[in-house]
């Protein structure tokens, strides 16, 4: 029998892994075993791709040096390289990175990059989400770390830059239930199952992206001086204060 590491369909030798943990009910034993065979997987197919490997840790080589100085900055580049790492053998059938897996990666790491937090980056994000679904198809580049890629880039993105920046609190929870939730429930529900669920049709996927574009556009037109002084991450943001319009009353006699 095959080995799991050695398994080119990604979705089979995940199937593999959680029906196992799934069948050791759970225990700490069965989720040390599945922890460990999904890391030697990783590693496995990491090394049997050197130059996706290469490829992946030039392009963070050079996010990680235009993220010097900056929060998250480094540390969100290194968690970027170190998840891509792990999942490069759901490129299967490819064994270097496609030019839409590049911008799905620089899109995940715009918190970290200069820019990240100016009034035009949730459109730049929702550009290069564009760009990226469109150059895979259109290069026949598609794969399940592509599809991996981008919905973990959208999660982290849009929930930063919503936590982050959106002063109202209802755009804020939305934003995690639209974003992080999903990611959590899918979990949740693969490891219950054993078997990963079936990915949501792109009808439901819809509010997300309309959420997108409110997130977004509101960031736009938010008042500058409210993205000038850094905060943590999960404090309240600020509100956008109203502009305030010239009186027109003339002064003095």
């Amino acid at each position: 029998m095959e080995s799991v590491s050695d398994l080119a369909d990604s979705r089979t030798a995940t199937d593999v892994l959680l029906a196992e943990l799934h069948d050791g009910h759970l225990a700490p034993a069965a989720a040390v075993r599945f922890l460990s065979q999904a890391a030697r997987r990783s590693l496995h197919q990491a090394a049997r791709r050197p130059q996706a490997l290469a490829e992946l840790t030039a392009l963070h080589g050079v996010l990680f040096a235009l993220a010097a100085g900056r929060r998250p900055g480094r540390c969100w580049v290194t968690a970027s390289w170190a998840l891509a790492v792990l999942h490069l053998g759901m490129l299967e059938h490819r064994d270097r990175l496609a030019a839409a897996d590049v911008l799905t990666l620089m899109r995940a790491n715009l918190p970290a990059l200069p820019g990240g937090s100016s009034r035009a980056s949730g459109v730049l994000a929702i550009g290069l989400d564009l760009a990226d679904g469109r150059l895979a198809r259109h290069q026949g580049t598609t794969s399940p770390f592509g599809e991996y890629a981008d919905t973990f880039a959208d999660t982290a993105y849009w929930t930063w830059l919503t936590l982050r920046h959106e002063p109202s609190t209802a755009v804020r929870v939305a934003a995690v239930a639209a974003w992080a939730l999903p990611v959590a429930a899918v979990t949740g529900l693969a490891v219950y199952r054993g078997s990963m669920p079936e990915r949501p049709r792109p009808v439901l996927l819809r509010p997300a992206s309309a959420l997108q574009a409110v997130v977004a556009l509101r960031h736009l037109t938010c008042h500058r001086g409210v993205l000038a002084s850094p905060r943590p991450v999960w404090a309240p943001a600020p509100v956008c204060p109203p502009r305030v319009r010239p009186s027109r009353r003339r002064h003095g006699p």
